[in-house]
């Protein structure tokens, strides 16, 4: 339940980065941190203000999809057609931005989001499962659902469906395609802010909660290609393709936190 859960985060993570990318073509390296500001935006309002937890969730899903969407029209419209590099340059800086605006904003404390689910558990067959990882779960399942039935059925999805297939031919039908690209963004970053909403209350709030280690991606891309060419050399023929994968599994069971990550502990 714990890694399907995790893996559902990944998978709402991912699909802000899909749906950016195809109607756009921008890959957008800040969707991380969307996340983290969806996360300090629910627990501002949950704990500071003291709205419920429902009300609050609708608020941040909102407020990062508005801003997603300012986003979107008042910065990274203008690069649409540069250099790849370029915008990958831009979402970085985007990205780093957010995260200095988070630490001032609500500082660089670790919290903790209260949820109707915290501390509750269900024995099923001997095995204990958290309210909380079931929650992940449901959500996803829910949201995907919810997503599949707007870009099926609808008008809008359908018009960006279509603005995202040929920008051109999406405009002489008489499709917004900018407004349709704002739309995107909003949705890619409410997307973000219900899974760190979601993610929260099993990963604590922290500045660095959509954000991975750089010094740890750089040791672990080396390692990877090292791995990669010593197996085709001094392994039999066909472990190069999978020895990568096995040495990952291995970092995953004793280091799951990361090469360089470090474990976050809580007194209560």
């Amino acid at each position: 339940m714990n890694g399907l859960a995790v893996g559902c985060i990944y998978g709402l993570v991912a699909l802000g980065f899909v749906l950016i990318y195809k109607a756009t073509e921008l890959v957008n390296f800040a969707q991380g941190d969307l996340l983290m500001l969806g996360a300090f935006t629910c627990y501002m309002f949950v704990v500071w203000y003291g709205v419920g937890y429902w009300p609050a969730f609708a608020l941040a899903i909102a407020l990062v999809g508005l801003f997603g969407a300012a986003l979107d029209a008042t910065v990274l419209r203008r690069v649409i057609g540069q250099p790849q590099f370029a915008v990958v340059m831009l979402t970085i800086g985007l990205g780093a931005i957010f995260r200095s605006f988070a630490s001032i904003a609500w500082g660089s404390e670790i919290y903790t989001l209260p949820t109707p689910f915290s501390a509750k558990a269900t024995r099923i067959a001997g095995v204990t499962v958290s309210h909380e990882y079931v929650s992940i779960i449901v959500g996803t399942v829910l949201l995907c659902a919810l997503l599949y039935v707007f870009f099926t059925y609808t008008r809008a999805g359908v018009a960006m469906q279509a603005a995202s297939q040929n920008q051109l031919a999406a405009y002489y039908m008489g499709i917004p395609v900018k407004l349709m690209f704002s739309l995107v963004w909003a949705i890619s970053a409410g997307v973000a802010a219900i899974a760190g909403v979601l993610l929260a209350p099993v990963s604590l709030i922290d500045i660095n909660l959509g954000f991975g280690s750089i010094p740890g991606a750089l040791v672990g891309g080396i390692v990877i290609g090292l791995i990669e060419l010593f197996s085709g050399v001094y392994l039999p023929q066909g472990f190069k393709d999978v020895a990568a994968y096995v040495v990952l599994l291995i970092v995953l069971a004793v280091r799951p936190q990361g090469i360089f990550g470090a474990l976050a502990r809580k007194k209560v």
